[in-house]
């Protein structure tokens, strides 16, 4: 769900549209890298040194959260505080991704441009300094929500691959290096957090080469079954697009498979394991009727739309052709999901 820009009376708009549906988590973004400082941005980067924006357009943006200090009330501004409060408001937990792997909002390949001078994405998970001011900026971010529980969970990366938007990238990096780095990372955010969930954000992608279909055969440098092995990952996390990942033929069966493949790894690893990125742009109501079914009865731990729309007093949330909005046909159908979720925890 986007929420950068909008107002706080949207803010609470828009949640409570998901929670009408009975939707209980809200999965969005932490993080804005720039270059060029102008409006809303949580960190910028003069050469190879980042600044993390903690002032008025930054981590104090998004408003104040009240804290208890020597018995004393006092106000604390910082970015995802409206955010954290629209989202308590109405019932809503967070999970709360911290880099992108894609080039919205800047993400991993502004880190490798600025500090190494480099196109090759994958130096994000191999380079010292890299991963130095990410940790520094996973810290700061982190540290300020050690004692909210309106944080549900962390997550290391949306959608990390080898490979990013551009393409451009070392030649080196594989299912390993990408499982390296994950176990650092969501070890390092346990020693600062020990309160909260952890978990990857990846698209779920099987390491099986020979496979029928690419998101098996591991070619993206993911392997979702050891990742959920580690051990500071706390739940597994998989996405599902056939359409854009070749699978046309025929989209809803290649899907229930997916989740059905991914609630058996759920067992296996004895982890939870949600479904948290799902779309197609065409009969989504027949689409994800059937998908939904699939969650409810293999016995995923819990699925989460891309992406949820409302119609604000702004205009509407972006669309990217998948939003689904309370007007729509898919809505109903929701909210009947949710309440089948729940029945059956």
């Amino acid at each position: 769900m986007g929420l950068i820009g909008l107002s706080t009376a949207n803010m609470n708009a828009a949640f409570a549209d998901i929670a009408k549906a009975g939707g209980t988590t809200v999965r969005t973004w932490g993080f804005n890298e720039v270059t060029s400082p102008n409006g809303n941005y949580y960190q910028s980067w003069s050469g190879s040194t980042p600044t993390i924006n903690t002032g008025s357009t930054g981590l104090q943006n998004f408003g104040k959260r009240m804290i208890l200090r020597d018995n004393e009330r006092e106000l604390e501004s910082i970015f995802l505080d409206n955010v954290v409060a629209a989202a308590k408001a109405n019932g809503i937990r967070l999970i709360v991704a911290l880099t992108n792997n894609w080039a919205d909002y800047g993400g991993m390949d502004v880190y490798v441009k600025q500090i190494l001078g480099s196109s090759n994405h994958d130096l994000f998970y191999t380079d010292a300094s890299v991963q130095t001011a990410f940790k520094n900026y996973v810290k700061t971010f982190v540290s300020r929500y050690v004692n909210e529980p309106t944080i549900l969970a962390w997550e290391l990366a949306n959608e990390p691959r080898c490979k990013g938007s551009t393409g451009t990238w070392s030649g080196t990096c594989t299912t390993a290096t990408i499982t390296a780095w994950a176990k650092t990372m969501s070890a390092y955010i346990k020693s600062i957090d020990s309160n909260h969930l952890v978990a990857i954000g990846d698209e779920g992608f099987y390491n099986q080469p020979g496979a029928a279909t690419y998101p098996y055969q591991g070619s993206e440098g993911v392997d979702f079954d050891a990742n959920l092995a580690i051990s500071t990952v706390d739940f597994g996390t998989f996405h599902s697009y056939p359409i854009p990942w070749g699978q046309s033929s025929d989209p809803q069966g290649w899907g229930t498979q997916w989740i059905a493949d991914h609630a058996a790894s759920q067992a296996k690893a004895n982890k939870p394991v949600i479904l948290e990125e799902f779309g197609v742009t065409d009969n989504q109501a027949t689409v994800y009727t059937a998908w939904w079914k699939e969650v409810v009865s293999s016995g995923i731990a819990g699925d989460l739309i891309w992406q949820s729309g409302s119609h604000l007093s702004s205009g509407d949330t972006p669309n990217d052709g998948y939003a689904v909005y309370p007007d729509g046909a898919v809505y109903p159908i929701m909210t009947s999901h949710a309440a089948a979720l729940k029945a059956r925890a």
